[in-house]
């Protein structure tokens, strides 16, 4: 297969995976949207976590509600998890790196705020016991998943909600799961601070 052809094969599939996630999610992400706005004006913040690259999605959303998107609007409360490094290693030091982010939640997390939770697999330990340490909290948990959903989704409770990319390839799922933290971004706005 040429250069030419590999590319042409990315871009079909990374459609066809979002074409197919829209197909299934629509009524979840305008959902979930909708929740995390309504969390923001009750006076609520999102802590946000993951690892490798879902780790950068977790921070590319808390800097998008932090700093901007796409329109001019007063910062909004977020946290990524993924960031402090003496944090990190001294949690994973002393205790696991299973417990990196729940750690974390114990200390950062309020009832009304929310964990959006983010792993392709949906079978990363640290963001599952993450998501129980969210449950303590009396927090609501958003988990971006792919694949079968793992053991996130069978850890999600009625007040939670689920956004399962659609597709078995890591490549495609964080593809759509930037999408969806876009949309989201693109929701909270407009909840918040009116049609554009």
């Amino acid at each position: 297969m040429s250069t030419n052809d590999r590319i042409t094969r990315f871009f079909e599939d990374s459609i066809a995976a979002k074409r197919d996630t829209l197909a299934r999610t629509l009524p979840q992400i305008s959902a979930a949207g909708t929740m995390l706005a309504h969390q923001l004006a009750a006076g609520h913040k999102i802590l946000s976590c993951g690892n490798g690259g879902s780790s950068g999605d977790a921070q590319h959303f808390s800097s998008e509600l932090i700093n901007r998107f796409e329109r001019e609007r007063r910062a909004l409360p977020a946290v990524a998890l993924t960031t402090e490094s003496s944090t990190l290693t001294a949690i994973a030091n002393d205790y696991s790196y299973e417990r990196v982010f729940s750690r974390q939640v114990e200390a950062l997390g309020q009832p009304g705020d929310v964990l959006l939770a983010i792993s392709t697999s949906g079978n990363s330990p640290n963001v599952v016991a993450a998501i129980d340490s969210a449950h303590a909290q009396s927090m609501r948990v958003l988990a971006l998943t792919g694949r079968d959903g793992g053991a996130m989704a069978a850890r999600l409770g009625d007040q939670d909600m689920e956004l399962r990319a659609v597709s078995d390839v890591t490549a495609r799922i964080q593809e759509v799961h930037l999408l969806f933290i876009h949309c989201l971004c693109d929701a909270i706005d407009e909840a918040l601070f009116g049609t554009s």
